[in-house]
């Protein structure tokens, strides 16, 4: 599995515009276009978490993302509601990628 979680700041009460711009887009070909396989979005007070599984490495697919119109168009849309984590540091969405620093799973009995 190829997970990435994306990591930011939400507008207080914007779950649900946020959640309708993503449901909108997921009813385009847009994630089948980036090989997204599940998607998952949580909030913390201001902390937006987006959780995204794809089918290949996810540094290529948002590559890919950001040269396609409908990327482009759901950026637009989120930006009333949705600002990066770290707005000094930010350049690129992979500014806004968590580091993964362990992982553990269950074996298979």
């Amino acid at each position: 599995m190829n997970r990435t979680i994306i990591v930011a700041r939400i507008q207080p009460d914007a779950e649900r515009a946020v959640a309708n711009v993503f449901a909108a887009s997921d009813a385009t070909s847009l994630p089948r276009d980036l090989g997204v396989r599940h998607r998952a979005l949580y909030s913390l007070q201001d902390i937006y978490l987006h959780v995204i599984d794809f089918d290949e490495d996810p540094g290529v697919a948002m590559r890919k993302a950001v040269k396609l119109p409908g990327f482009r168009q759901i950026s637009e849309e989120l930006k009333p509601f949705i600002k990066p984590y770290d707005e000094q540091r930010w350049r690129t969405p992979q500014d806004a990628v968590a580091n993964q620093f362990y992982r553990w799973s269950a074996t298979e009995r």
